[in-house]
């Protein structure tokens, strides 16, 4: 009897320390698997999130070319002179002056610089400005729209700044600089075009986007 329960106790501690090893066994095989589980959906975290960075850099560098295209296509091109594109008519009466008139026959707009340079009958040097000097501009730059038009006065309200009837004005437009000429020279005939214009010691005014404020600035106003 003795001897029987002893087998009995044996076989029973055998089946126990059996059943444990099958326990650790299974749970460490469990942790393994959640282990490569994690490993697993960290790594295809990391992917998707790289795969997203990239397509944002894409996009971005997309963006970024058409901004650049877009500026480029935006850029504003220097306005130039032609014998039907400025045009000149005196005022007469107390505030008498020559307004000269510049139209953009383009379908762009263009851009125009301090004022124009106006050399009539041939003179060696141009009409001096009212707003500044050849040598301190006052940095006027206006753009004109597609067939639209810009302006600048001639005030001749006085004997000596009316002067005589010019036969021709040779026209320069002015570049950001003192010293620089974006367009010219092209000369307008007035007895061609039969037109009076009479200009003696006067100055130009810069351009103006409006008749009325050219006139204000070259003190002819209302």
């Amino acid at each position: 009897m003795t001897a029987r329960r002893s087998r009995s106790r044996s076989a029973a501690y055998a089946a126990l320390a059996l059943g444990l090893a099958g326990s650790l066994a299974l749970t460490g095989c469990n942790s393994h698997s959640s282990k490569k589980s994690k490993k697993s959906s960290f790594s295809s975290s990391k992917t998707s999130k790289t795969s997203k960075t990239k397509k944002r850099r894409i996009i971005g560098g997309g963006a970024a070319a058409a901004g650049t295209a877009g500026a480029a296509s935006r850029r504003v091109s220097d306005c130039y002179p032609s014998t039907y594109k400025v045009t000149f008519s005196q005022q007469t009466g107390p505030k008498s002056h020559v307004a000269v008139k510049f139209k953009n026959s383009t379908s762009r707009d263009c851009k125009l610089y301090n004022a124009p340079l106006l050399r009539f009958n041939n003179a060696k040097a141009p009409l001096p400005l009212l707003q500044g000097t050849p040598g301190h501009l006052d940095g006027t730059r206006i753009t004109v729209p597609a067939h639209g038009y810009a302006y600048a006065v001639i005030p001749t309200n006085t004997a000596a700044a009316k002067g005589t009837e010019q036969k021709s004005v040779t026209i320069d437009f002015m570049g950001i600089s003192a010293s620089s000429v974006t367009h010219g020279p092209v000369t307008v005939n007035f007895a061609q075009k039969r037109l009076h214009v009479s200009v003696g010691k006067s100055k130009v005014t810069n351009w103006s986007s409006s008749l009325h404020g050219a006139q204000l600035a070259g003190g002819v106003g209302n």
